[in-house]
């Protein structure tokens, strides 16, 4: 079924959403807001661009190379030669480019760790943000596998205990709420390499899961709820009132997911969307 153009339309993997796909997602976002204010989680808009070193420091580079969309201006010398003039062009020449220092994010939750760097707490912090994030894929299919999308995070850095909490807390929440939306969805173990894949660690992963997704038509993970231990607090030395390494926590919500499952359930019908919306968060 193709969906209304008010809703949205796709090309090569970018999204335009219309006045009714921005209106399901401005419903959804209050629901994870009201979220936000029930843990007190502070809201912070972060730059839109990630610098490489930094995402060299937490392995990015070792476990999703092929993520990446690199961000890189025109050399100088190579301005005056070649442009400036009327004309047309379909792309630059990578030879034309100057050093890449910057990425465009691929998640939302690196930035909160980044801004955080080098911070002792003396108690858990809560964060929320919304990010937009880029991932190179093979293939792009309508909402579900875009390159560029909207990321909502819901973050925790603490106490073991506390960031755990924090999972076991949304787990039930986004459960209830998909419920009250009448959404099927399967939760699933699944793996993010935060760490090298032949570590110690790595082999812990598949003891003691990081990360569990909630997936919509069997193959479209919709939210998830990602336990990354230490890793974070390691790399960009955040530290607990002891001096030991924080630990992290994030629930994740890929918002052009979200509406690629709602139309689906509702049938492209806008306002059969909008009402069930608005019913679950009665």
């Amino acid at each position: 079924m193709t969906p209304r153009p008010s809703l949205f339309k796709v090309s090569n993997g970018l999204a335009t959403l219309g006045p009714d796909g921005a209106a399901i997602l401005r419903l959804l976002e209050r629901r994870i807001g009201l979220w936000a204010g029930e843990i007190g989680a502070q809201e912070f808009i972060y730059a839109p661009l990630q610098r490489v070193e930094n995402l060299s420091r937490i392995d990015y580079f070792l476990n999703f190379p092929h993520l990446g969309t690199l961000v890189a201006p025109i050399a100088r010398d190579q301005l005056k030669a070649n442009y400036g003039n009327a004309r047309e062009l379909h792309s630059i020449c990578c030879g034309h480019l100057a050093d890449a220092e910057y990425a465009l994010p691929s998640a939302a939750c690196y930035s909160v760790y980044f801004d955080m760097e080098g911070t002792r707490l003396d108690k858990a912090v809560y964060v929320t943000t919304v990010q937009r994030c880029y991932r190179n894929e093979e293939a792009y299919t309508g909402l579900s596998r875009l390159w560029g999308f909207q990321m909502r995070e819901l973050v925790c850095v603490g106490g073991s205990e506390e960031v755990q909490a924090h999972l076991r807390n949304f787990r039930g929440k986004v459960q209830e709420f998909m419920a009250r939306l009448d959404l099927p969805v399967e939760v699933t173990v699944a793996s993010d390499p935060f760490f090298d894949r032949s570590s110690a660690r790595a082999a812990m992963q598949q003891v003691f899961p990081v990360k569990e997704e909630f997936v919509y038509g069997g193959s479209v993970a919709i939210a998830s709820v990602n336990f990354h231990r230490n890793f974070f607090g390691e790399k960009c030395r955040i530290t607990l009132p002891d001096g030991q390494p924080a630990f992290t926590s994030c629930v994740a919500f890929g918002l052009e997911r979200w509406l690629h499952a709602l139309t689906d359930r509702y049938e492209g019908d806008a306002q059969r969307i909008l009402g069930a919306l608005e019913g679950a968060l009665a």
